[in-house]
């Protein structure tokens, strides 16, 4: 099922972290996993028009935070950017031709920088309210309801 949703994602402290107001809804498929967990789930069975409101745990959002997406990297790898404290950057992990964003949280003397790979939202508990504005049968849905070929569709009243 492929679904349009407009939302409003927030912090336990009511700190709006993230909107489709004003914009296009967001728009997927159900079961492809392109969405975090808890909020594909919570739109399952809503029904078109409705509003709901939904508090996904970090292990069904964005996981907690892990350890060893924590690294020291040297100052030089970073190559022309000046590192500060809060700064988001681009980096690929060794073996992995993706680049991930990476936040730098130290910068030390040594020219050592700290950066952590986590995902920003990651450790906390997200609260949405959504609102469905359109559910329709996915491409691979639609493929799997057609007539045998040379029969019409049944006419729905």
């Amino acid at each position: 099922m492929k679904v349009k949703i407009h939302y409003t994602g927030k912090l336990d402290n009511g700190d709006v972290f993230d909107s489709s107001e004003g914009k296009e809804p967001l728009e997927f498929v159900i079961g492809e996993g392109k969405i975090i967990k808890g909020f594909e789930a919570g739109v399952v069975g809503m029904n078109v028009g409705e509003e709901k409101d939904l508090t996904i745990p970090p292990e069904k959002g964005y996981g907690q935070p892990r350890k060893e997406l924590v690294q020291q990297v040297p100052k030089e790898k970073l190559g022309d950017v000046k590192p500060e404290v809060g700064m988001m950057i681009g980096m690929q992990l060794p073996g992995v031709e993706q680049t991930f964003p990476a936040k730098i949280t130290e910068v030390k003397e040594d020219g050592g920088v700290t950066v952590d790979l986590n995902p920003p939202l990651a450790g906390k508990t997200l609260h949405f309210h959504v609102k469905l504005e359109s559910a329709e049968p996915a491409a691979k849905d639609a493929e799997q309801q057609a007539p045998p070929a040379g029969e019409a569709p049944d006419k729905q009243a």
